[in-house]
Parts: structure tokens; sequence; C-alpha cells
């Protein structure tokens, strides 16, 4: 496993490094957007990501990475970042990352976090084996993980793979706001924001546009039956 450490505190850097860095485990550090760039590739597994870069803002590079279709753009992305302010953990969400850790922090906190993110990667929430899903011009294969509306091709991070994946599964049947979060989240939602879950959603809505999720007021989800 390959990860990715994108940190201008270079102390700090460092000592993820070392906590992380294992037999198993390829470390490789950058220290700003343009060094983070030239070191994505398909082979990483997970981005730690810091806000505040020399050059830029993480939030921008993980957008850009979601967009992609290329080098890295299937990685896990966690944040690291000092802002901890609600609106930032939201931004951080809805740029795209899997999860957001704000500083200070205890590396085994982190190691806790990245077991669970790449946990909930490997798993598909419980669900049966995937198959290709063909809705009004969507085509989904959850076996290869590619997404297509009309024809094209959409990148979705792991978190919104999973979420589609549980609605296209039980389509026609009402899922609660709690269900879903179990389910998207399942090594424990205590970690998550209130507000992840809304967040996802609407990123799918703006990504798919005309998918048939409904939200019921109070309770949850839908996904509406359609002409398969």
């Amino acid at each position: 496993m390959k990860i990715l450490i994108v940190e201008d505190d270079r102390a700090l850097n460092n000592g993820i490094a070392l906590s992380l860095r294992s037999a198993e485990t390829e470390i490789v550090q950058a220290y700003d957007i343009r060094e983070a760039r030239g070191l994505l590739d398909q082979t990483v597994s997970l981005i730690l990501l810091d806000v505040g870069l020399p050059d830029g803002s993480g939030l921008e590079l993980c957008r850009e990475i979601r967009q992609a279709k290329g080098a890295g753009s299937e990685a896990a992305i966690i944040f690291l970042t000092a802002n901890d302010m609600e609106f930032d953990i939201v931004a951080g969400l809805d740029a795209g990352a899997d999860d957001y850790i704000t500083k200070p922090f205890s590396l085994a906190v982190l190691r806790a976090r990245i077991d669970a993110v790449l946990r909930r990667n490997r798993e598909s929430g419980g669900m049966p084996e995937s198959s290709v899903f063909e809705q009004d011009g969507f085509l989904f294969d959850f076996d290869r993980m590619c997404f297509y509306s009309e024809g094209e091709m959409v990148s979705l991070s792991r978190t919104e793979q999973r979420l589609l994946k549980i609605l296209v599964y039980n389509q026609g049947i009402t899922l609660t706001r709690e269900r879903l979060m179990e389910w998207v989240w399942p090594d424990g939602t205590e970690y998550v924001e209130e507000n992840a879950l809304s967040v996802t959603v609407r990123r799918l809505r703006q990504k798919l546009p005309g998918i048939p999720v409904r939200t019921v007021y109070g309770i949850g989800y839908v996904w509406e039956r359609g002409s398969c």
C-alpha cells in the first residue's frame, strides 16, 4: 500500500511518515501541491492532505484529484488541518474527502482513522455482490467501479460509490438517515460530521443529474424505481 503525505510542516510530515512506515506500506512525502502532483499515480491508496499549503489550497487539490480520471483519482483522502469549524469540515467533505482530522491529533487516532477509511473502502457495506445496473440513461458497473450518465463516465469518490450502491440495491425502499449513516460509515459514526450524508447525497446529484433519489423529509432518502 502506498500513502502520500502532503503536509508543509516538515517535522509533522516526517513524524507521520515514521509512524506509518512498515514492510507493507510505502510512504511518499510532499510539502506542497506541486510536489504532490508529481507523486500522484494509480498505486496511491491513501492521501493525507493538509488544507493550507504554501502554493495553494488542499481543498482545490482534492477537487482536482476527484475530477480527474487518471493518477490517484480513486485514492482515499483524509484532510489534516487546524481548521475545526463546522463550515471547514463540510467544505472538506464536499470537496471529496473521505475523512477530516483536526490538529492537534495523536498518531494513534490517526492510524485508527486511516484503518477505518481503508476498511470502509474495501467493504461494500454488507450489500450483495456487485453487478451492472441500468436505469433511465444511467449505467453503473459496481464490479469495475465505473459509472456512466448518458454515456459519459463520471468519477465518484469511494464514499459516493458506497452510498450509490446502497441506494440502488434498495430501490423503492425508504432508508432512514440513521441506517444510511451506519451502512456508509460502518466503523462507527462518532467520527462523522452530521452533515456528511447530506453533502454526499448533494454531490451524487451534482455528478449524476437526474438520478431518482428523493428526499423523504424527516426520514431519509429513497431511490425511486424507473424503467430499467
